[in-house]
């Protein structure tokens, strides 16, 4: 069998690929641990969070290898699409979508549901990289292309941020901006852009005021000082920063961390997971961790630099940027260096459809450098 010149009866490239293959496996097997440790007080609802999430990474490592079946090009060929039925997806949460804790983010389809606009990230990295590959690598893309690709960048904000979610909205701009960057080669454009960007920021700092919602204002002011309303907004960062600070150097033991157990710390499965790792294995667990997501990273990266046409080398530019800022944004915002905008940790936190979207991106990047040698 052969498909765009790349033969798949070659085992060595697939077990070049293996260890990256692994290291998605075993970061989801510690989130499925940090799950079962913080839904364990809640008793046989907490069984039910850990037995959906063990349904997904099942359900994530098939759809990995099937993926890795067909050539990354079917995404070039279905990007328009693909981008299409994500914001129809995001259009229809406002008729279908189920209301959580006062968002409007989730489409039930039977017994499950799925969250379209964590999928929305993964399609603007496909829908950036076709809008792309042709432009990459030339003298310098133009300003007009730049005000393109960021209008194609503005459908899914918009409809993401309505919800309102805030985190997402502003993670999908940090994505779709790294892919500018990594394309466009004048610096000129750079700098010009750049200057526009802080020319118009004190003005969107003015007029935000008006359309960020009171709760959003509130996680604003208690990021900058956690004590404006330590019963309330700033109650999450508060219980977050004991939980990580009496972690220590070797933690306190697995289902042995008191603010996990007691219940202190809200939302500990979801956007709160690495304090349960930070309580529970200390500052090694920690660096564990990080380093596994540092390795996946420069692994991503260095598939991207040694692609050999240019919509591999900026989907796989933009798969890894997808989960590197997951990462930066949720670790940030944990340790209160960054306001709590729900954001979750790529593979450790509970939820289908961040899960299936992380090991889509992992799919993505052993794809592109299974095939790379076709080019």
């Amino acid at each position: 069998m052969q498909q765009m010149g790349y033969k798949l009866n070659q085992p060595s490239l697939v077990m070049k690929e293996l260890p990256l293959l692994c290291l998605a496996a075993i970061l989801a097997g510690i989130g499925l641990m940090l799950i079962y440790s913080a839904t364990c007080p809640m008793g046989e609802a907490g069984r039910t969070y850990v037995i959906k999430q063990i349904t997904w990474c099942s359900f994530g490592l098939v759809l990995m290898s099937i993926f890795l079946l067909f050539d990354y090009h079917v995404l070039e060929r279905w990007a328009v699409w693909i981008y299409i039925i994500v914001v129809v997806a995001l259009i229809a949460v406002w008729g279908v979508g189920k209301v959580t804790a006062g968002s409007r983010r989730w489409i039930e389809l039977g017994l499950m549901r799925f969250q379209p606009s964590e999928f929305a990230k993964l399609a603007m990295v496909i829908v950036l990289a076709k809008y792309f590959q042709n432009r990459a690598g030339r003298e310098g893309s133009q300003l007009g292309e730049i005000v393109q690709a960021l209008m194609l960048t503005a459908v899914p904000f918009c409809l993401v941020l309505i919800q309102p979610d805030l985190g997402t909205a502003g993670v999908i701009v940090l994505i779709s901006l790294s892919v500018i960057v990594f394309v466009v080669a004048n610096k000129k454009i750079l700098l010009w852009a750049g200057g526009v960007f802080l020319g118009l920021l004190p003005i969107v700092l003015l007029v935000g005021d008006r359309f960020l919602l009171d709760y959003q204002k509130r996680r604003l002011l208690t990021f900058l000082n956690p004590d404006y309303d330590p019963l309330g907004a700033g109650y999450h960062i508060i219980q977050s920063q004991i939980a990580i600070g009496s972690g220590g150097i070797l933690g306190k033991g697995f289902l042995k961390g008191t603010q996990n157990q007691l219940m202190f710390l809200p939302v500990k499965h979801t956007d709160f997971i690495f304090s349960i790792l930070a309580e529970e294995w200390g500052f090694i667990g920690c660096v564990v961790v990080l380093l596994l997501f540092t390795i996946l990273f420069f692994r991503g990266f260095g598939i991207a630099g040694k692609s050999k046409d240019n919509f591999g080398a900026i989907l796989a530019f933009g798969c890894t940027v997808l989960l590197f800022w997951h990462v930066v944004v949720n670790v940030g915002m944990v340790m209160g260096l960054l306001p709590v905008v729900g954001v979750p940790l790529v593979f450790l936190s509970y939820g289908g459809s961040s899960l299936l979207v992380s090991f889509l991106a992992v799919a993505i990047l052993v794809n592109v450098s299974m095939r790379r040698y076709s080019y």
